[in-house]
């Protein structure tokens, strides 16, 4: 053994001296090669550790060329799935992405190494630090590295936070990505780079593509707005993922995103673009495949009070198997904020017929008593969805809207203009009758 530690030392300390022959001479092609020798020899002999000094003591010699670097590092990642340890291949990793901080030129790598080394550091539990290694690269910033790569990069960063719980850095990480990026066409945008841009690379075999990444993107966010309840933004992030061809045209995919669809956009405050998604939901034709659905929207456009407890009664089973398909993302609140839905969309109801109503019989039209009545009624004034004013002594509920001077004098403009066209139109008639009634005499 200590005869193969003599002569791997001696065959490297021949290559050491051609590289610095060939390095000083400027020879890329030569100091590249030598530099991948010295890398290829340690392998060979297992020496693993002798890999990790060489690979700090070629990338620190002075005027050392960029590209024989780029070469050794992309050489020696080769070597990370060979290792004979997880610990060996650690060390391995930790000196690359050492000998490759802060040059450019091996920023690419660099990435592809902390999230090799993330993922190692994932499966043994260690999510805290996965997480801190993945956000101390910012890939937004690098011109070279492909789109898909950076994309599923910056969903890894995300995907970790959400795993250790911190929402606010899921949710700036996020911002990070473009959903225009997603409906971008890949096959128009292979353009020649001009001259002076950076050549972007080819994304490695196991990144995704661009709408494999457009689902994992949404399903992120989704865990994301299910943290704070945030029912509109789920159900829009559902349609996005509905909307990808490869969902479409199977339907034992759309039609679980299709019912999602519709319970999230059930279980949203009411509010122009939820109101928006809904008809365009009710209009989409795969809806006739789950009739129950179709019918619960219906209820929620009809402009008419729905019965709480017979709409309960029809649903539950269908609310309990979506629980059950869901694995538990309607959770136990989601059924408290269908009936608060269900009370606001009446309330909405009763002040499109009734400009003025008791509170007594507000609440038995909603099926509540007095005091919830008032409380619903109340907070939905307070989230300005609804205009009224209640009555507390008297116990009536004013639904009309109180107009400023300026809408007071358009509304009496409106009207003297209908009046005078009425009276025109009168002098008009009569004018013919009367003309009417002449010829008739004459004759």
């Amino acid at each position: 053994m200590e005869g193969d530690g003599t002569n791997l030392d001696a065959a490297i300390e021949s290559l050491l001296n051609v590289e610095k022959q060939m390095r000083l001479a400027g020879d890329v092609a030569g100091t590249r090669k030598a530099v991948i020798d010295i890398v290829e020899l340690c392998y060979k002999a297992g020496a693993w550790k002798t890999l990790n000094d060489q690979i700090v003591l070629l990338s620190k010699r002075r005027g050392q060329l960029k590209q024989a670097i780029t070469a050794m590092v992309q050489k020696a990642m080769e070597y990370i799935d060979l290792t004979p340890g997880i610990d060996t291949s650690i060390e391995l990793i930790k000196t690359l992405s050492s000998v490759s901080a802060g040059k450019i030129y091996v920023e690419i790598e660099r990435a592809r190494l902390i999230k090799r080394l993330a993922k190692i550091k994932e499966e043994q539990g260690q999510i805290y630090e996965a997480a801190d290694l993945m956000q101390e690269v910012a890939v937004e910033t690098f011109g070279s590295m492909a789109k898909t790569e950076k994309i599923a990069f910056i969903l890894e960063q995300v995907r970790l936070c959400l795993d250790r719980q911190d929402f606010v850095r899921a949710q700036i990480l996020s911002r990070k990505i473009s959903t225009r990026v997603f409906d971008a066409d890949p096959s128009k945008e292979k353009k020649k780079p001009k001259e002076g841009d950076s050549i972007v690379q080819d994304a490695p075999a196991d990144i995704p593509s661009l709408l494999e990444l457009k689902r994992v993107y949404y399903e992120l966010m989704i865990r994301y707005y299910s943290h704070n309840n945030d029912y509109l933004e789920i159900c829009r992030c559902y349609k996005a993922i509905y909307d990808i061809p490869a969902i479409k045209e199977d339907p034992t995919k759309w039609i679980p995103i299709l019912r999602k669809i519709c319970w999230y956009l059930v279980l949203a405050p009411h509010d122009p673009m939820q109101s928006s998604l809904l008809n365009a939901t009710l209009e989409d034709k795969n809806l006739s495949e789950i009739p129950n659905f179709r019918l619960l929207l219906k209820q929620l456009v009809t402009m008419e009070v729905i019965q709480w407890t017979s709409l309960w009664e029809f649903f539950k089973e269908e609310y309990e198997k979506e629980k059950d398909l869901l694995g538990g993302a309607l959770g136990a609140k989601a059924s408290e904020d269908l009936r608060l839905r269900i009370i606001e969309h009446n309330i909405l109801v009763v002040s499109k017929y009734y400009a003025r109503v008791t509170l007594e019989r507000l609440a038995d039209l909603l099926c509540l008593t007095l005091q919830e009545a008032e409380k619903h009624l109340s907070d939905m004034v307070n989230s300005k969805s609804l205009v009224a004013k209640i009555d507390r002594p008297m116990g009536v509920v004013s639904f009309r809207t109180t107009q400023d001077s300026n809408g007071t004098l358009n509304s009496w403009a409106t009207s003297l203009e209908k009046l005078l066209d009425l009276v025109e139109k009168s002098c008009h008639e009569i004018h013919k009758e009367t003309m009417i009634h002449k010829t008739a005499l004459k004759v």
